[in-house]
């Protein structure tokens, strides 16, 4: 097997080609390392020329040990001694920086695994910074990583004005098929975000490739994303934080199984193989989650078990599982209720969605699920009208 090159690695390699000036910051968290686990800020730190002075953490933190929605705190990195500031606090101002905070800098780098799913926070705090640092004058250099899902397939529906959020802040597709480098690319000339930026990028990396096909190391980019396996099935099940359900957080196999307290797992299972959705099988599960929703409580579901990742669809698989939760279990299913991710006025499935018609199409008896594509009339217009946008920042 032949290993990929991340763009950290090209960069520690050849610094003088893609960074000017001495001053450095960077935004990272357990990813930003390079494939024999050496930590980018030890790294950058010890880069003769350079000088890194600041680091920035995203949501959970800049070693990963925060749960999701929870408040990061600034503090100091144990590896380097250097300040840590939060991008990811108690409140929505929290999650773009000042610009202050670049100001004197002569380069901000960005070195985080993304997972290829539009909910996963990181991508917008890529873009929330290369907002400030054009604010501040200062050079965005992003190092690209491996989309780990490959960077073929996309799936799903954008996210409609006045349902942005932090977990849809551009209009994406559930599954978008890009690396954070063609993200950033997009955020730049498609989106507007104006700042001055340099992608490094990969060598080796082909957009069929799975993360278990590059010779890197799998670092969990967050602490219910543990394998490759839970990256599968995210860009599908992650919708069901949008419901009263456990989407088996306070598990070890959390996003792989799904279901609630009184919901009955043999029928669950059999109604959604009937389906005969492409690359998957459901499989009854027993789970008790020891934190989050229904914590200490058994809850009856199925596990996904993906038999084929090249034909699976996780977004048509993770709505299959809410329409018969919502169907079968009437009254084990609801919405979730409280504020999500800072927003307290919209239900959180309709921010995960991407508007408010997979919920009312459900409230109000509709079919919602076809042979092959939901039947939601936006599925198939936004894939084309995004694909096509797609292609103009792709770098591989």
């Amino acid at each position: 097997m032949n290993r990929v090159t991340t763009g950290l690695e090209q960069l520690l390699g050849h610094p003088s080609r893609y960074l000017k000036g001495r001053r450095l910051g960077l935004v990272g968290n357990q990813t930003s390392v390079t494939a024999d686990l050496t930590h980018a800020a030890s790294a950058l730190a010890r880069l003769e020329g350079f000088e890194l002075v600041r680091l920035f953490a995203p949501e959970h933190g800049f070693h990963g040990v925060a749960q999701d929605m929870e408040a990061v705190a600034p503090g100091t990195d144990p590896l380097t001694g250097l300040p840590v500031h939060s991008l990811y606090g108690d409140d929505a101002h929290t999650l773009t920086p000042d610009p202050g905070l670049f100001e004197d800098l002569d380069g901000l780098l960005f070195d985080i695994q993304d997972i290829g799913a539009r909910y996963y926070t990181f991508i917008y705090t890529l873009a929330n910074c290369m907002q400030a640092a054009g604010q501040a004058g200062v050079p965005v250099v992003v190092l690209d990583r491996p989309n780990p899902i490959n960077g073929l397939q996309t799936e799903g529906n954008r996210v409609r004005p006045g349902y942005f959020s932090f977990v849809g802040q551009y209009p994406l597709l559930n599954r978008h098929g890009l690396t954070v480098g063609e993200l950033a690319r997009m955020f730049r000339d498609h989106f507007g975000i104006a700042c001055d930026l340099t992608v490094v990028p990969m060598q080796g990396w082909n957009r069929a490739m799975w993360f278990d096909q590059t010779g890197l190391p799998w670092v969990p980019p967050s602490p219910n994303m543990p394998t490759l396996a839970t990256a599968t099935v995210y860009p599908g099940l992650c919708l069901i934080e949008g419901t009263r359900c456990s989407e088996g957080r306070g598990t070890t196999r959390p996003f792989e199984q799904a279901g609630a307290p009184g919901v009955d797992a043999v029928r669950l299972a059999e109604t959604l193989n009937r389906l005969r959705l492409p690359g998957v099988r459901f499989r009854p599960v027993w789970f008790k989650p020891t934190f989050q929703k229904h914590a200490g409580r058994v809850c009856g579901g199925v596990f996904l078990h993906v038999t084929d990742r090249e034909s699976f669809r996780p977004v048509l698989s993770g709505l299959a599982v809410i329409c018969t939760l919502a169907a079968e279990f009437p009254d084990q299913f609801a919405w979730r209720t409280e504020p999500y991710e800072f927003v307290s006025d919209r239900p959180a499935i309709d921010l995960l969605y991407g508007h408010n018609g997979l919920r009312e199409h459900l409230e109000s008896g509709q079919e919602v699920l076809g042979r092959e594509e939901p039947r939601m009339e936006d599925w198939v217009e936004d894939q084309q009208a995004f694909e096509k946008t797609r292609r103009e920042f792709l770098l591989y």
